[in-house]
């Protein structure tokens, strides 16, 4: 569950140095309900906030994921994603990744080196270190979902066309691409919502259905909002639906 809610959403998941406005700012916050039909198996947040880096300004992204009543009996989650972003190159400074899943725990922060192509990986737990080559304008698994919201060709794309990013995760590099399916307007509790429609590219087996098993709902407008994820399980499916937000930057386009 956790690697479908952070890729997705927290994996997913919308610049670097791009030269339009940015699609988000500090104060924004979306929480989801994750459910099993009509099931909550969990909540997940996203929030922006202001920090200081080496005497850099950045944001500081903060992303929570947690599993509620029977599922959390079941299956506890408590997951902590970080990331620092550089406001002005908007390459990630900094990443933290604190989980707990039903006994399955890691505690990692990253320091990244752009200008060396490497990051330094501290695991906490194992109390190891390690640095690492990355290709040049690496990001972490947060900081992809916030590249992509401001990517200029996000809503430029035709039907089957891709964006790729160099995400770092798990100690290794690798190509996230999302592919762009096409529009329609979805119905969500604040009312009809115009949104694009991409599939992310995720590893099929152990998790996922198949490599093109998740599709996400984001708002047609300057917010790029996460709207929905919907996966095929190996078993069963979920769905991921916004729950509520606040700080958006930019009006929410409903459909009149």
């Amino acid at each position: 569950m956790k690697k479908l809610l952070v890729l997705c959403i927290i994996g997913i998941t919308f610049g670097f140095s791009s030269p339009q406005e940015d699609a988000y700012a500090v104060g924004e916050f979306f929480k989801f309900r994750i459910h099993y039909g009509i099931v909550n198996a969990g909540y997940a947040t996203l929030e922006v906030k202001d920090a200081n880096v080496n005497n850099k300004k950045t944001f500081h992204i903060v992303g929570k994921g947690y599993t509620t009543g029977m599922s959390r009996f079941f299956f506890k989650v408590d997951d902590l994603y970080e990331s620092y972003i550089d406001k002005e190159t908007r390459n990630p400074y900094q990443f933290v990744r604190k989980i707990d899943e039903g006994g399955y725990t890691k505690n990692q922060e990253g320091f990244f080196n752009q200008s060396s192509n490497k990051v330094v990986v501290k695991d906490y737990k194992h109390k190891t270190e390690k640095a690492l080559y990355i290709p040049k304008n690496t990001q972490d698994i947060l900081s992809t979902f916030y590249y992509l919201r401001n990517h200029p060709n996000i809503d430029k794309l035709n039907v089957g066309e891709s964006i790729a990013v160099d995400m770092f995760f798990d100690d290794e590099t690798t190509k996230f691409k999302l592919k762009f399916i096409g529009r329609e307007n979805i119905t969500t509790k604040f009312g009809v919502v115009p949104s694009m429609i991409f599939r992310p590219l995720v590893q099929s087996g152990r998790v996922f259905k198949e490599q093109e098993s998740v599709t996400v709902w984001i708002s047609d407008d300057n917010n790029k909002v996460p709207l929905r994820i919907k996966a095929s399980l190996a078993v069963g499916s979920i769905k991921a639906d916004l729950d509520a937000y606040k700080g958006l930057k930019s009006p929410f386009k409903l459909k009149k």
